[in-house]
């Protein structure tokens, strides 16, 4: 499929300068590459929450579901589920995955569910006019805090590894040829990928000369290495402004949910069964 083919007709909505637009071109690139390389696009289904992110689904030719807020990674899982062959590619924002959606997000890496998913993370609710999230630094002032926060954020990359998600990754939209690498090695991996991406808001928080400065991608990390991905997680804790490390932390190899389920529940019948079975009640 051409470029042409695969963003779809519908009016772009984003704020100018918005981050979400360099993901979607990343993200664009690597399903391009991914078709040229064989990938069939009718398996590919792209599952967005609600937030500013969740556009994503209007905006590509692909197959797609709305979700509800915070609950896309477990209609992501339903789907993966339902039909193994599908490569499922959720798209989620840092408000709906990491507060309404956390409690879906760690098990869907604890089951090391067969998917993708992109954390679009710009650190505010954007969509909803400027409310802190659980990423938004120590003081954040916006609408809901206008004396800013009292609790500082967590670190998903950390808390992602610790689930046991079999590949971990942070990127950055200024970062456009590491990033569109991740989100195809993402996708190719089996197990669950996480992406947590760093993008700005250009409305209610813009932290880009701050990442600038700081992103690094590290050189001889081992990437097999939990405890050494862990360590460079710690690096930076999403509020001071110290190094931050971007790139593939973690990489590894752990059993899909999907082949346990069917191991213990082989009465589910596989993608060609359920053909013959619709068939079979057609005469």
């Amino acid at each position: 499929m051409r470029e042409e083919g695969l963003i779809s007709r519908a009016q772009n909505t984003w704020c100018p300068g918005c981050g979400n637009f360099a993901i979607q071109h990343a993200f664009k690139n690597a399903i391009l590459e991914l078709g040229s390389e064989g990938l069939s696009l009718d398996e590919v289904v792209l599952v967005t929450g609600i937030g500013c992110h969740a556009k994503m689904a209007d905006y590509f030719n692909l197959n797609s579901v709305y979700a509800i807020h915070g609950r896309a990674v477990p209609a992501a899982a339903g789907l993966k589920i339902a039909d193994p062959n599908l490569k499922v590619i959720c798209c989620v924002g840092d408000g709906d995955a990491y507060a309404e959606g956390l409690d879906h997000l760690l098990f869907a890496a604890k089951r090391n569910m067969d998917m993708t998913i992109i954390v679009h993370n710009n650190r505010v609710y954007g969509l909803t006019t400027g409310q802190y999230t659980p990423t938004s630094p120590l003081g954040f002032r916006g609408k809901s805090t206008p004396t800013g926060t009292a609790e500082p954020p967590f670190n998903p990359i950390a808390l992602m590894l610790n689930a046991g998600a079999s590949f971990v990754a942070r990127g950055y939209t200024r970062r456009q040829d590491q990033l569109r690498w991740m989100i195809k090695e993402a996708i190719m991996h089996r197990g669950l990928s996480f992406i947590d991406v760093l993008q700005i808001c250009a409305t209610f928080f813009d932290p880009h000369e701050v990442y600038d400065r700081m992103v690094y991608e590290p050189e001889g990390h081992d990437r097999s290495s939990i405890e050494s991905a862990m360590r460079l997680a710690s690096e930076w804790d999403y509020n001071s402004e110290s190094r931050i490390p971007i790139g593939l932390f973690f990489q590894g190899e752990r059993p899909v949910f999907e082949d346990r389920f069917r191991g213990v529940r082989p009465d589910i019948p596989s993608r060609e069964n359920k053909i013959g079975m619709f068939l079979e009640g057609r005469r």
